[in-house]
């Protein structure tokens, strides 16, 4: 009976710390090389513009030290509650946007041209878990689309409009350009 009881218990410690794990959440390179230690880190915030609530930046990164640099793509956006206020914020590699735009562009041709009869979900995802996608409402008949910049986090998530879409993926065109 006290193996039994052992075990059970070893199992549910195993589960929780597995649980705390998967929460973890993961850097981008840009995060990691921010964060160096040791050195001097010069940050560069490049304002490029605003779809819906969500403000797109370009984040340049140079160690003033060794001349190396890092850009990403930054987004933020303001949640407010009844006392307070927090920004929720997404950073991409520079690496990843290439895909973010491929992505954008499918849902647009691709995606939002079908009608589907059963509930599906179309996602891109970062390596930090920033998300943009769509969901087919099948009561609707019509595609929602999304962006959810923290991971496990839903007051991070913003609604989008097919034409405000658009005008997200023209900034993180822009921004591409300035990297």
């Amino acid at each position: 009976m006290k193996s039994l009881i052992m075990m059970m218990a070893l199992m549910m410690c195993f589960t929780m710390s597995f649980g705390q794990i998967a929460k973890e959440k993961q850097l981008s390179n840009a995060e990691i090389f921010s964060a160096k230690s040791g050195t001097l880190i010069e940050k560069q915030f490049i304002d490029i513009g605003k779809a819906k609530s969500v403000e797109v930046k370009v984040l340049k990164l140079k160690d003033l030290n060794d001349g190396t640099g890092f850009s990403a793509l930054r987004l933020e956006y303001e949640v407010a509650s009844s006392y307070s206020s927090d920004i929720k914020i997404a950073s991409l590699d520079k690496d990843e946007i290439d895909g973010l735009i491929k992505s954008i562009k499918n849902l647009q041709t691709n995606v939002f041209t079908t009608i589907k009869d059963i509930y599906t979900e179309v996602t891109f995802k970062s390596k930090t878990g920033f998300e943009c996608g769509a969901f087919f409402d099948v009561g609707k008949g019509v595609w929602k689309a999304y962006m959810q910049l923290e991971k496990y986090d839903s007051k991070s998530s913003v609604w989008l409009s097919i034409e405000e879409l658009n005008e997200f993926l023209i900034l993180v065109e822009q921004a591409q350009l300035k990297m």
